[in-house]
């Protein structure tokens, strides 16, 4: 067949259901010069990403704090809570989801912290944890730890996820800087 130009408005199988082929194996298809318009199952959604707003000070140590990420970048289905921090898994989005937490804390005052446990929560459990443990002066001269925790998590409808800090060893408070984001979506094909 000889090289040309074929302009349709609609492609479709001539019963009007089933599959259609553009190319064969080995053959690349460039759509370079238009756009594509994907279905929701073709794209990474639900997504979201979060931040905290502004530094948030006076955080007790030895308990477990939720981190406060209530200045919404992204919400594909309008699925994560910026009240209570937290996405929840909306109707048809049940799947694998990479989820991170990027946390920057430090002291605020006090002395002798020596751990932190940032942690990826479902439904109130940890499942994904990153622990940084350090000497006596951990923390003691207010500066920033900055950390990552990441996951893959199987999640089905009405599941939550949210992200926590725990700081225990010493006394005093713990500032969560505004460097700290909560995000995630769900995986294509997975």
């Amino acid at each position: 067949m000889a090289d040309g130009t074929l302009k349709v408005g609609t492609i479709t199988t001539s019963s009007g259901s089933g599959t259609i082929t553009l190319g064969q194996s080995g053959e690349t298809v460039d759509v370079a010069n238009g756009s594509i318009t994907l279905n929701s199952s073709m794209k990474n959604t639900p997504a979201w990403s979060a931040k905290v707003n502004s530094d948030v000070t006076g955080q007790s140590w030895n308990s477990t704090i939720v981190l406060p990420c209530s200045n919404e970048l992204l919400d594909t289905n309008g699925a994560y809570d910026t009240s209570t921090y937290r996405f929840t898994v909306p109707s048809g989005g049940a799947g694998k989801y990479f989820v991170s937490i990027n946390c920057n804390a430090k002291s605020a005052s006090g002395s002798g912290m020596r751990t932190l446990i940032y942690a990826i929560r479902v439904n109130g459990s940890n499942q994904r944890a990153y622990q940084m443990v350090s000497g006596s002066d951990f923390m003691e001269n207010n500066q920033d730890q900055k950390r990552t925790a990441t996951g893959l998590l199987d999640l089905s409808v009405s599941d939550y996820v949210d992200s926590t800090i725990y700081a225990f060893g010493g006394s005093g408070s713990l500032t969560i800087k505004a460097e700290t984001f909560f995000e995630g979506y769900r995986i294509i094909g997975a």
